[in-house]
C-alpha cells in the first residue's frame, strides 16, 4: 500500500479551485466507497480516502458546477 502524497492543484480544478468544495466533495466519496461503491480507480486494498483522492486527481470525480 503506498502513502504519496497527492499534490493539491491537482484536486482543486475538480471543484473549481475553492479547498471548502473539495473538502466536502472528498468526504461524499469516501463515505460512499466505504459504504461499497465500486472504486473507479485499481487500488483494491488502499483506504476508501485515498481512493477518492485518487479518483478527484485523475479526473474521474468532479464537483457540481
Amino acid at each position: 500500500m503506498e502513502n504519496e502524497n497527492i499534490p493539491l492543484e491537482k484536486l482543486l480544478p475538480a471543484t473549481g479551485g475553492s479547498i471548502y468544495k473539495l473538502a466536502i466533495l472528498v468526504a461524499k466519496r469516501a463515505l460512499a466507497l466505504a459504504d461499497g461503491e465500486k472504486s473507479l480507480v485499481d487500488r483494491p486494498n488502499e483506504k476508501a480516502l485515498h481512493n477518492a483522492l485518487r479518483e478527484i486527481a485523475e479526473g474521474k470525480v468532479k464537483g457540481k458546477e
